[in-house]
């Protein structure tokens, strides 16, 4: 009878000095053995070899702890997971947790970020329009006086609290997770998008079946407007390479497009499933406006949005390369079984995060 050869190697941003176990339905769940205490092979890294005399089920179930179930593997929302399913019984499990329970807490109330109503009416003047912009600032930022680096969100309607009928993206709970290790000094300003006017303020061009594109006085907004009254009101880090913009399909587009026009004032880029067929034109931008100035762009794409989908990013990558810009760092997430929703969007949000800030 042939023996296991199994190995798991684990990958998690939370480093202390707690030690990881794998526990399952193989040794009645003790969430302690130390026969199944993965070493530690760098920070965040580690790893075991399976014991080859524990008798593995056809079918069996896994999770990972740091020595109690008080202690347990949670996902990038601070919620509790479900057991992880596999059957094979050689080769390597490549597993990833983004979070863990501290002391049976799951996600403290006290890392929240404090979420304020900047204005419903917010004055845009390029556009002679006015919108509701949000600002999520870190949990300690009325007992600090330190400055933080700024990121610009597109959508805000989707971003957190009870989000929208499409969904959310958690951030409010994910600033939490990463306030929890030390990564959540970070302030958001979240520009809420204009409805039905959402396709002509977030395109940088005009499309002749889906009318006119506003993004450019969009954009300029953003830079000129919005950007300098944010850094006279709240204790920011205000020049470019603490200040990032970001956003999702077409509010990716108009990320791009903002990032490209106004070097000076952004950058990092959070760029997720953005519409580049909408706008093919931004291939061409980003020959001409592409600053030799060091800005870093987190770009993720999912194989199920669209056939176009990862096929245009890995374009948009290749025409940012071919640029010879050394200063220029691209950071590309693809997903074969990625899709294009909220929910999507929302786990990539703390892994773009940390790349780009931290």
């Amino acid at each position: 009878m042939s023996k296991n050869i199994l190995y798991f190697e684990l990958t998690t941003p939370v480093e202390d000095e707690r030690p990881v176990y794998i526990s399952g339905n193989f040794n009645a769940w003790l969430p302690d053995k130390e026969e199944l205490r993965l070493d530690k092979v760098e920070d965040g890294k580690y790893a075991l070899k399976f014991p080859e005399n524990i008798k593995l089920p056809d079918t069996f179930e896994y999770k990972y702890t740091k020595g109690g179930w008080n202690q347990v593997e949670l996902d990038e929302f601070g919620n509790p997971t479900g057991n992880r399913v596999a059957k094979n019984k050689t080769g390597v499990f490549h597993d990833f947790v983004p979070h863990w329970r501290l002391d049976g807490e799951n996600l403290s109330e006290n890392l929240m970020p404090e979420v304020r109503l900047i204005s419903d009416e917010f004055e845009m003047p390029q556009l002679g329009k006015k919108r509701a912009v949000y600002i999520l600032l870190p949990h300690n930022y009325e007992k600090s006086t330190k400055r933080y680096p700024v990121i610009y969100l597109q959508d805000a309607q989707n971003l957190f609290g009870n989000g929208s009928e499409f969904g959310n993206w958690g951030i409010d709970k994910q600033l939490a997770v990463l306030a929890a290790r030390e990564h959540g000094d970070v302030i958001v300003v979240a520009i809420a998008h204009g409805g039905d006017e959402r396709f002509e303020e977030y395109s940088p061009y005009s499309n002749p079946k889906l009318g006119k594109g506003q993004g450019r006085k969009y954009a300029q907004f953003l830079a000129k407007t919005l950007k300098p009254y944010i850094d006279k009101n709240y204790r920011t880090i205000p020049d470019r390479e603490s200040t990032g913009i970001g956003g999702s399909s077409l509010g990716g587009l108009i990320s791009i497009y903002a990032g490209l026009m106004f070097p000076e004032a952004f950058g990092r880029l959070m760029i997720f499933s953005p519409a580049l067929w909408i706008s093919p034109n931004i291939y061409f931008d980003a020959i001409d406006f592409l600053s030799h100035l060091p800005t870093r762009i987190y770009v993720y794409a999912g194989g199920q949005e669209s056939t176009a989908m990862i096929p245009n990013v890995e374009k948009l990558k290749q025409t940012f390369e071919r640029q010879g810009v050394k200063k220029t760092e691209i950071n590309i997430s693809l997903d074969p079984e990625g899709g294009h929703s909220e929910d999507q969007w929302g786990k990539e949000f703390p892994k773009a995060m940390e790349w780009l800030f931290f």
